[in-house]
């Protein structure tokens, strides 16, 4: 042990106080893992947490070696999510809107994330602005939710358009869709955090689970203010 908050496994030190902390146990990142580290990581997190475990980024292959190891996770492959014990819904909703199909993987990973944790999720795709008429017919849809996650690459309008329709917050994922003037992403990045509509929030470049993430503490500050 490393004091009370932190259990050491020699290559990680498992964060295992976070759930008191922030109401979700630590989330593993798997790229980069190996098998045997990920079982062990999240052997400790089952037996110090009573929340759901997360492992981000694994592919296929490593995912099988863990679930053969701890057999009680399921695996999702679009995502690239490993879940055990996910959270009951808690009744704050979120959608998901992709611009593009080939958005779809990280909206993916939003959506497989804040279902893990407890968010209703509804997913809405190919809204891009190159086509206005498909993202107006789901304005309905997009009002009602508590938050809306918007997955773009591209220029990135779409989340421009998004936080000029509707009052509730706006988490915005710029993916690294798109030709050379893209960079990568980069170009969508900057032009979400220069969006002319106010108070859009912006998280990393393919990060479906940082967008997940920030709709998962806005639904603790929700909850907080009806109990």
């Amino acid at each position: 042990m490393v004091g009370q908050d932190a259990v050491d496994l020699g290559f990680a030190r498992v964060d295992v106080d976070r759930e008191a902390r922030q109401g979700l146990p630590e989330v593993v990142y798997g790229s980069g893992k190996t098998p045997g580290q990920v079982v062990e990581i999240v052997r400790t997190l089952l037996r110090h947490n009573d929340g759901p475990v997360l492992v981000t980024r694994v592919d296929a292959s490593v995912a099988t070696s863990v679930l053969r190891a701890v057999p009680s996770g399921e695996y999702d492959s679009g995502a690239r999510l490993l879940v055990w014990r996910p959270a009951a819904p808690t009744g704050f909703s979120v959608v998901v809107a992709a611009a593009g199909t080939a958005d779809r993987p990280v909206a993916h990973e939003a959506a497989a994330v804040a279902t893990a944790v407890g968010i209703g999720v509804t997913t809405v795709t190919d809204v891009g602005v190159a086509g206005l008429h498909r993202l107006l017919a789901e304005q309905d849809r997009l009002r009602a939710a508590d938050t809306v996650i918007v997955v773009a690459g591209m220029e990135g309008a779409l989340a421009s358009a998004v936080g000029g329709l509707v009052a509730c917050p706006v988490v915005a994922v710029p993916t690294s869709t798109g030709y050379g003037a893209g960079l990568e992403g980069v170009t969508a990045l900057l032009a979400m955090h220069a969006s002319c509509a106010a108070g859009i929030t912006v998280v990393n470049i393919d990060s479906g689970f940082g967008a997940a993430m920030a709709a998962f503490r806005l639904s603790r500050v929700a909850r907080r203010g009806t109990t």
